[in-house]
């Protein structure tokens, strides 16, 4: 016989159905009170017949308590404690003493409830003591006490019903198990969304926003030096900030798509607000819809960093079928060793659905000047796979 504790948790509400059940597997074993019930309705005194029933009753309305107590307790994941656990047993077995009168040697049968109970709630070493004595005692006490006839299926009814109660407690504790493994997976889905939220706004309004404050600060030299020129800048910022703004709509419905040919030309249009000598390609080779999505963000964070970081006057894109690199001439990022920011981190969790790689280097290692962002997809076998 084994005992099941839970480790503690948050209270679920339990359906009706299992709570029905519950109940159900808790009173069907009060039928083996049939027999120490005859014997006491058949006391030739009163006082013995009421003391008989009056215990009686008490074991069943106490074992089916009991059970729906301990149940309760697993079905919350909060552990029976051992002290009140022993305590409710020794409940029970006083219960069965105190009927004595009424029920002669017939309230050993009361002993199915006991080692019951002890499954239920005592640890494993404790709940199989409890059991092979309540299962020795039918015959060693038929042998000590006169007149107490030993009944040859109780001990099979001791046994019977503790390796029952050890199955319904495992049911109990994979069924604990089962709704809170449900609730772990709905827990981590949610953290998913969140992040995955968390990443898309960052890296869509870390994007916008630079190119508009690149672009605000050179409309607003403008106003001074050539009004006219100043107007289209004010222009593209007004455009930028509804499509930032309707990026992050579409981001929060989960619609919201990127492909690279869009952000090569939102590329070009920051690099070129930020006074950065723009070398993009013409046309880029026709890619599968995922390829296409995170070369796209992949731009989209490599220019940002050109933009906002990295002080280059020249920027470098070029787009292979398998590969997309951002090349500047700039200072690189302030802290070459430290933690990558969010925007690379984002870009590094798209890039693992594709088991594609991303790296991030010093261009030129000889004067630590210059930056490079390059995402590598595996190229595609022959047979339709993917290799290295």
């Amino acid at each position: 016989m084994v005992g099941v504790t839970s480790p503690p948790g948050p209270a679920r509400p339990v359906n009706r159905h299992w709570r029905f059940t519950g109940w159900l597997l808790a009173a069907v074993w009060l039928f083996f009170l049939n027999i120490p019930l005859g014997t006491a309705l058949h006391q030739p005194q009163l006082w013995r017949r009421l003391v008989g029933i009056a215990a009686l009753v008490a074991i069943a309305v106490a074992y089916v308590l009991i059970f729906e107590w301990a149940r309760g307790r697993r079905q919350r994941h909060r552990p029976v404690p051992p002290g009140r656990a022993r305590l409710l047993i020794a409940v029970l077995l006083a219960l069965g003493l105190a009927g004595i009168p009424g029920t002669g040697g017939d309230w050993l049968t009361t002993l199915v409830f006991v080692g019951a109970a002890a499954v239920f709630l005592l640890p494993s070493a404790e709940a199989l003591v409890v059991v092979v004595l309540a299962a020795a005692a039918p015959p060693v006490t038929a042998r000590l006490v006169p007149g107490w006839e030993h009944e040859s299926t109780l001990v099979f009814a001791v046994l019977l019903a503790s390796f029952a109660m050890f199955g319904v407690s495992r049911l109990a504790q994979r069924n604990g198990e089962l709704q809170a493994a449900q609730q772990e997976i709905r827990r981590l889905a949610v953290a998913e969304e969140r992040a995955r939220a968390a990443r898309d706004l960052h890296d869509i309004l870390g994007h916008s926003l630079t190119v508009v404050a690149v672009k605000a600060e050179l409309a607003g030299r403008l106003l001074e030096l050539d009004p006219a020129r100043a107007a289209p800048e004010v222009a593209d910022i007004e455009r930028l900030a509804r499509e930032a703004l309707a990026d992050v709509r579409s981001t929060v419905g989960a619609y919201r798509g990127v492909d690279l040919a869009s952000e090569l030309a939102g590329a070009r249009s920051a690099l070129t607000a930020a006074g950065v000598v723009a070398e993009l390609p013409e046309s880029v080779p026709p890619l599968p819809a995922d390829r296409d999505e995170l070369f796209g963000w992949a731009v989209r964070e490599g220019v940002t960093n050109v933009v906002r970081h990295s002080g280059a006057r020249h920027c470098v894109i070029r787009v292979e079928p398998s590969a997309v690199e951002v090349r500047d001439d700039g200072r690189g990022p302030a802290d070459q060793h430290g933690p990558a920011g969010h925007g690379l981190a984002g870009l590094r969790e798209r890039a693992r659905r594709l088991d594609a790689t991303v790296t991030v280097t010093v261009a030129r290692p000889d004067d630590g000047r210059g930056f490079l962002l390059r995402v590598t997809v595996p190229a595609a076998d022959p047979d339709g796979g993917t290799r290295p």
